[in-house]
């Protein structure tokens, strides 16, 4: 007989929770972590201490608040056993890693990290810790991967606070980009096979970030704002000189109506030889997505990739930054990401980790529901502008060349 999907679940959590089991030097730890994630899985309608406790049927909930907070484990070892579990189960060539942070909205002023400062998620300004997070994403699905908590320089300056809330003595102020950065090399050590990389305005705007990705040979598609300048002018400015017949319709993936359509336009940028030499190996973008029904949103973009990368490779990959939003909220809406009672910066940590364990493990299970039968993509082609414009080669939609020839 086959297996039920109960035991499917049970079989693959089980195995997974053996998995890092050896990151807990005693039994009770091991114990209490397994009934930390199982409660973090289950049907606890806020997973807090108590109903956690009580979900796992311990009289307080002590024992897991010393799993956060005192018990003798680290949050980054375990993180290392997310990293190889979510490469053998979701890891495949051109995997592409999603930079982006998210809020966690908190009463007072002692919990790690804490001030009034702008969270996307609230969007305005909260008093609220940041977290900048990597989701890695495949055509097998996508979860988190790696966490950093900001700490804003109201708390790095003030070594009596960072104490106590635990915060290391040699955690210095870093910033959202920077911690980004470490995030990255990370994952490029780790099993993750990785090709691309996205992020939000927030980081694509920092020269340094993608200079940092170029250094490190990683292809990249990331958000700009539409002042951005491109060898001068501003990006939008340059977008606004683009031919009609540069605007081709693409999709930038599948959401939960289907495929998400926009009109994209592109152009290949001129090659600097102070960082390509006489033969580059990669080949610089810029492009806007323009929505159908609202033309006048447009999102702009600058890209680095590899020479044969087309318009559709590039409008897919900016398209997978929305996997991440939709890591943040099934994270948070079934593993209760953001519903931690911790005040201190190890207990972040710990919970974060678990909770994204929790994540992978549900993201590996629907995976593995779509592993039968998936459908390979084709790649549309683009053809050369001969009219270059700002130094620039738009990309023509082949469909609106074949219709303006006809009409001649």
């Amino acid at each position: 007989m086959s297996d039920t999907p109960t035991d499917l679940w049970e079989k693959g959590l089980a195995e997974l929770l053996l998995r890092i089991g050896g990151r807990f030097a005693r039994v009770e730890s091991r114990r209490r972590m397994r009934d930390y994630v199982r409660g973090l899985l289950g049907p606890v309608g806020r997973k807090n201490g108590w109903q956690l406790a009580e979900y796992a049927g311990h009289a307080t909930p002590d024992g897991l608040q010393h799993l956060l907070s005192r018990s003798r484990w680290e949050a980054d070892e375990v993180r290392d056993d997310l990293h190889a579990y979510v490469a053998e189960h979701l890891g495949a060539d051109n995997g592409v890693l999603i930079i982006d942070d998210t809020g966690f909205v908190k009463k007072g002023t002692t919990s790690a990290g804490v001030q009034r400062q702008y969270s996307g998620t609230a969007g305005r300004t909260e008093n609220c810790q940041i977290g900048v997070f990597a989701a890695y994403a495949t055509f097998r699905g996508h979860t988190l991967v790696d966490r950093e908590l900001y700490l804003p320089k109201s708390w790095t300056e003030d070594r009596e606070r960072c104490r106590a809330a635990r915060v290391p003595d040699d955690r210095v102020f870093a910033t959202k980009g920077e911690l980004a950065r470490a995030i990255i090399l990370r994952a490029l050590a780790s099993p993750l096979p990785i090709g691309w990389v996205t992020a939000d305005s927030a980081y694509g705007q920092d020269s340094h970030f993608r200079r940092f990705l170029e250094d490190h040979q990683l292809s990249y598609v990331v958000a700009v704002p539409k002042s951005q300048q491109v060898h001068g002018p501003r990006i939008d400015h340059l977008i606004g000189q683009a031919p009609p017949e540069a605007w081709q319709r693409l999709s930038a993936g599948s959401g939960a109506k289907g495929e998400r359509f926009y009109d994209w336009a592109a152009a290949r940028l001129p090659a600097v030889w102070e960082f390509d030499g006489d033969e580059p190996t990669r080949q610089r973008w810029m492009l806007a997505r323009r929505s159908i029904a609202k033309p006048d949103e447009i999102a702009y973009y600058l890209a680095s990739a590899p020479l044969e990368a087309t318009v559709a490779d590039l409008a897919r990959i900016a398209g997978c930054r929305w996997k991440v939003e939709e890591c943040f909220q099934s994270a948070k809406n079934e593993c209760g990401l953001d519903q931690y009672e911790v005040r201190r910066y190890v207990g972040w940590y710990r919970h974060i980790t678990l909770a994204m364990l929790a994540h992978a493990f549900l993201a590996v299970l629907a995976g593995q529901e779509r592993e039968k039968g998936e459908p390979s993509g084709t790649h549309p082609t683009s053809w050369t502008s001969h009219r270059p414009r700002f130094d620039v080669c738009w990309q023509l939609d082949p469909a609106a060349v074949l219709r303006t020839a006809t009409t001649r």
